[in-house]
């Protein structure tokens, strides 16, 4: 026990040490960037606009540039959320959710990931170019380079892997797992649809066969196994 109040007093003591330690001993640049309302800014223009909006990071030439009175967003790189407005924004990458207005709850990391988004909420974009051209499409998820790149206005769709989904631009609530699944798709389906990318050599046409919805088929790749 007397060891215990010891080891507690030594560390109180070097604690206070801290405390009183002359500022010169802090990290030299100090850090800046920090504007009221718990707002962060460093880089060019980065959150010029803000006036109420709170709890904001804009790191990165003309990141948040636009934002007023939105809260809780971050841009990191050059132009992330630019034109935007909304609330509860995330990008990261150059060019990120660079158009976004008045979306709300988006998150884009990768370069140009969500680059033409203006209103379209609850989207997340992990890659480069990842649901690039998405303007109103909300609740869409894109993991991978590529993926959902094309896709304007349709919602609910889910793409995983190097370009899956890659030329969807309208059908909405479709699932594509696995690198190129889905990549040729121009297609409107009847129904949800979930497509995996084959272990073997199939066609998408072959694949049609075994779903328990009817699909309607406009264009697409034939997918192969790597």
């Amino acid at each position: 026990m007397k060891n215990r109040n010891s080891t507690f007093t030594t560390i109180l003591l070097a604690l206070g040490f801290l405390a009183l330690s002359p500022m010169t001993r802090a990290v030299v640049p100090p850090p800046d960037g920090g504007y009221p309302g718990g707002n962060t800014a460093e880089g060019q223009s980065a959150l010029l606009g803000r006036t109420t909006g709170l709890y904001n990071t804009a790191v990165g030439i003309y990141s948040l540039l636009s934002l007023t009175d939105g809260n809780f967003c971050t841009g990191v790189g050059a132009g992330t959320l630019l034109a935007n407005t909304g609330d509860s924004n995330t990008a990261t990458g150059a060019g990120a959710l660079l158009s976004n207005t008045t979306g709300t709850n988006n998150t884009a990391d990768g370069t140009f990931a969500l680059f033409f988004n203006t209103e379209g909420s609850l989207n997340t974009a992990v890659g480069r170019d990842a649901l690039l051209q998405n303007t109103t499409g909300s609740g869409n998820t894109a993991t991978g380079h590529g993926a959902l790149t094309n896709n304007i206005d349709a919602d609910g769709n889910t793409a995983c892997g190097f370009f899956a989904l890659h030329d969807d631009t309208a059908g909405a609530q479709n699932t594509a797992i696995g690198q190129q699944a889905l990549a040729g798709k121009l297609l409107r389906l009847t129904s949800p649809t979930t497509i995996r990318r084959p272990a073997s050599k199939r066609s998408l046409a072959t694949q049609q066969a075994s779903l328990t919805q009817p699909v309607e088929w406009a264009h697409c790749k034939t997918m192969t196994s790597v």
